[in-house]
């Protein structure tokens, strides 16, 4: 049966869940070039049908931005970043464990790395909610372990931010091996516990 052929009634809800999940694989696939009018033909509705549920495609655009970098962010990472009832290591490396499995798969990799080429702002919305959320309270944590003056006594500085931004990349080029060079990226699990384990043997040398 053609996909071209219209699908069956739907709830509201259902078919707009539906719109946006095509729309996160077909853009993760095609990049933000992709057309709607192919979307909605892969989905089997009308080019019609989707606007009535996305009046544009930078409305969809930014609703698979929702979908992918925002919903599936864990306000727990905070809690659990900062709980000085466990060891800075082991914190750490729950954090990271469980990041890299968020956004180490082919739809957040390549919308991420797509949206970058097309100048659309998800980078930089995400990165400054890393930086704000995450990168300032590990640099907190990190100077605490290692007695030196809390943030709010000495400013940040560019090259602890610069240390966190290293971290993050090391994690997130497996990503790009695997979904962007199509490379064997093998357990991933134990590279991100030696990338942490690497960064900590060496932070305390740049720390305020």
């Amino acid at each position: 049966m053609s996909t071209s052929q219209p699908k069956r009634r739907m709830a509201p809800d259902m078919r707009e869940q539906e719109i946006v999940r095509g729309a996160v694989s077909f853009f993760a696939e095609f990049g933000f070039e992709g057309q709607t009018r192919e979307l909605a033909k892969r989905l089997g509705i009308t080019q019609p049908l989707l606007y009535r549920y996305f009046p544009n495609k930078e409305a969809l655009v930014e609703r698979v931005y929702q979908e992918v970098f925002l919903r599936r962010w864990n306000p727990f990472w905070e809690e659990l970043i900062g709980d000085r009832r466990r060891p800075l290591q082991e914190r750490l490396t729950a954090f990271y464990r469980d990041y890299s499995e968020m956004i180490l798969t082919y739809e957040w990799v390549r919308l991420f790395m797509f949206s970058g080429l097309k100048g659309l702002d998800f980078n930089t919305r995400y990165l400054e909610l890393l930086r704000q959320r995450i990168f300032t309270l590990i640099i907190q944590e990190l100077r605490h372990a290692n007695e030196r003056p809390s943030i709010e006594t000495c400013a940040i500085s560019k090259m602890e931010i610069e240390a966190i931004w290293g971290l993050h990349a090391a994690i997130f080029y497996l990503g790009v091996r695997k979904f962007i060079y199509d490379l064997p990226v093998d357990d991933v699990k134990r590279v991100v516990e030696m990338e942490l384990k690497v960064f900590l043997s060496g932070v305390g040398a740049i720390l305020e």
